[in-house]
């Protein structure tokens, strides 16, 4: 039994579970798409709300999600009656890790998206590789696979394992290949500073042994440090030119991207695929390097990368509608909304592009990036900013100040508005639209159904 099974993670294990023969049920206390179509998919019963009643009849093992938290009804009566438990991170590694060779995609940005790039050419190059994404990836229409073959791809989280093991996730999986994407401070719920977040990734780092190889991003001097002390050899990644794989002359097109990499100095590849912004190209290359590292041939690769589609919630396009484009992103952090505003600015050049932003993810709802934000959301042409959610969790001297971030984008000369919920929000704003605007929804949750609500309104007519 999983408590909290509709996260993704968790979701996707009680799937992996599911395919390895286990009875699996589940509870929570909200679900939504995609991971409650997914999980109603696969035949795994969600129970809603959390209750006593869900443990009954008396499971072998429970999976306590690490939203957890002491409190919650199940986890009580779990530890009063003595029934075994565990976290998501240590079931998977005692279960499907230990006796595979794992690849693991960790950084503070991208790995989503890298680790289904990586296990979709391993995949083509018929490598069978087992995989566990954090989203569902759209080339397999899963976020993971239980196989027969060598490789498991993981993506390595570096958020907590458990309401009783306050570590990465990422701790647990023991790569033996590793790519770092990016190291930024996030997750101010669990971390104090950048120091601490640095701290998790050395760990990692530490992990992957002499035999090993590490692939990371060029681009910034936490990597740098992050990787510095590194036992096994490390490959750079990235625009700088004494990087192994160096990356020229990308070209942003309204349909595709393409670009070429150079390695150790000689040109090695020209890729190209339907995905838009910078960061995508820096993270194919990435799992390029390392797919190249395993045996996979170029051809192999670039075949692979035309052929990807993307990740759930990635630049998704949910809507078009009356010449009006409706994304779906889960950004979450200032960094994560910058790149994706300007990935969009390079596939829709020319049309009105709308930010549409709830502050949900844990660094979000605080103050610590607020200046930051602001920034990120001037790459757009309007701002609508929700209310925050759940701000009554967060305390209110560290509290993102919503109505500051609204004036200081007026006094910057970026029209911007504030809303409490999705319905204010989609009342507001869809009889501003107009043919050839984007909107890009930007939360790492639900957002009160807007993705379904806008659309909605926009096909009655604003």
């Amino acid at each position: 039994h999983l408590i909290g099974i509709c996260g993704t993670a968790m979701a996707s294990l009680a799937g992996m579970l599911k395919a390895r023969g286990f009875d699996v049920s589940g509870s929570d206390a909200a679900a939504y798409p995609p991971m409650s179509d997914f999980l109603a998919h696969i035949g795994v019963p969600v129970a809603q709300p959390f209750a006593e009643a869900n443990l009954e009849p008396r499971p072998d093992l429970v999976v306590v999600g690490n939203a957890i938290s002491r409190g919650n009804v199940e986890l009580e009566y779990v530890l009063d009656r003595r029934i075994p438990f565990t976290s998501m991170a240590d079931l998977l590694h005692r279960e499907f890790l230990y006796e595979r060779e794992v690849l693991a995609v960790a950084g503070t940005h991208g790995k989503t998206t890298t680790t289904s790039m990586l296990s979709w050419i391993f995949h083509s190059a018929g490598r069978d590789p087992s995989f566990l994404i954090g989203g569902i990836a759209e080339n397999f229409g899963s976020s993971f696979a239980v196989t027969d073959g060598p490789e498991f791809i993981i993506e390595g989280d570096e958020y907590d394992t458990a309401f009783f093991d306050k570590g990465p996730k990422f701790l647990h999986y023991f790569p033996k290949s590793l790519i770092l994407t990016a190291v930024e401070f996030d997750h101010a719920d669990i971390y104090k500073n950048l120091e601490e977040v640095k701290t998790a990734f050395k760990r990692l780092v530490n992990l992957v042994p002499k035999s090993g190889r590490i692939f990371a991003w060029d681009g910034h001097a936490n990597v740098d440090e992050c990787v510095a002390k590194a036992f096994c050899k490390v490959e750079r990644y990235g625009f700088a030119e004494q990087s192994e794989w160096r990356v020229s002359e990308v070209d942003h097109q309204p349909d595709k991207t393409s670009w070429r990499v150079m390695r150790s100095g000689q040109p090695w590849a020209h890729f190209e695929f339907p995905l838009a912004g910078e960061y995508n190209v820096l993270n194919a290359t990435a799992a390029a390097a390392m797919a190249a590292h395993y045996g996979i041939s170029t051809e192999s690769i670039a075949t692979a990368l035309r052929d990807f589609k993307s990740v759930k919630r990635r630049l998704e396009v949910k809507a078009e509608i009356n010449g009006i484009t409706i994304i779906d992103d889960f950004a979450h952090h200032p960094t994560a909304i910058a790149e994706t505003l300007k990935a969009l600015r390079t596939r829709y050049d020319g049309r009105r592009l709308w930010a549409v932003l709830e502050p949900r993810s844990n660094t979000l709802r605080r103050n610590v990036f607020q200046h930051e934000l602001v920034q990120s959301l001037r790459l757009a042409d309007r701002v609508v900013l929700a209310g925050i959610f759940k701000s009554e969790a967060i305390p209110e001297q560290e509290r993102l100040d919503p109505a500051d971030v609204i004036a200081e984008l007026q006094q910057q000369g970026t029209p911007a508005e504030l809303h409490s919920t999705a319905d204010e929000i989609t009342a507001a704003i869809a009889p501003q639209l107009k043919a050839g605007d984007v909107v890009a929804i930007l939360s790492n949750g639900g957002f009160g159904g807007i993705y379904e609500k806008l659309p909605a309104r926009l096909e009655r007519g604003a």
